[in-house]
């Protein structure tokens, strides 16, 4: 199945990656491969859309340092371009979480009738509740 086409296309000049040593497990391969990719991405730097810029900014997320840079490291395979792919995917679906506006609240009022039923089961219950006291003049 293809991925869904990206709301904001990303430039390449945009995007840094540096090729690290994967930590864990793996034998010796984790010991003599740089196969882990680090994805920097400076948000005030790119040709992003202010909008989309301020938005990312705004976001509290732990992969944004205080400067405006995405960190994104990718360790999941031992190949080293997809590994690559995949921290071009993270970050593409950080930058598309912002580009969707949310949906503006318009407050609504209840209808009379839910008014109505409201009171009504209050009502009910009152009565229910009532009826649990003491039974008093029964001499």
């Amino acid at each position: 199945m293809k991925p869904p086409a990206p709301l904001i296309a990303l430039r390449e000049d945009d995007i840094e990656f540096s090729a690290i040593r994967a930590q864990g497990a793996g034998g010796q391969n984790v010991n003599k491969v740089s196969n882990a990719v680090h994805l920097r991405f400076s948000i005030p730097d790119s040709s992003l859309p202010e909008v989309i810029k301020e938005r990312l900014m705004a976001l509290s997320d732990q992969r944004i340092t205080q400067e405006g840079v995405v960190v994104i490291k990718a360790q999941s395979s031992r190949s080293l371009e997809q590994n690559r792919a995949e921290a071009l995917e993270r970050l593409q679906t950080l930058v598309d979480s912002v580009a969707v506006l949310p949906k503006k609240r318009r407050p609504t009022r209840p209808t009379l009738a839910s008014k109505k039923r409201r009171l009504e089961g209050k009502a009910s219950r009152s009565g229910v509740k009532r009826l649990r006291g003491k039974v008093s003049g029964a001499d």
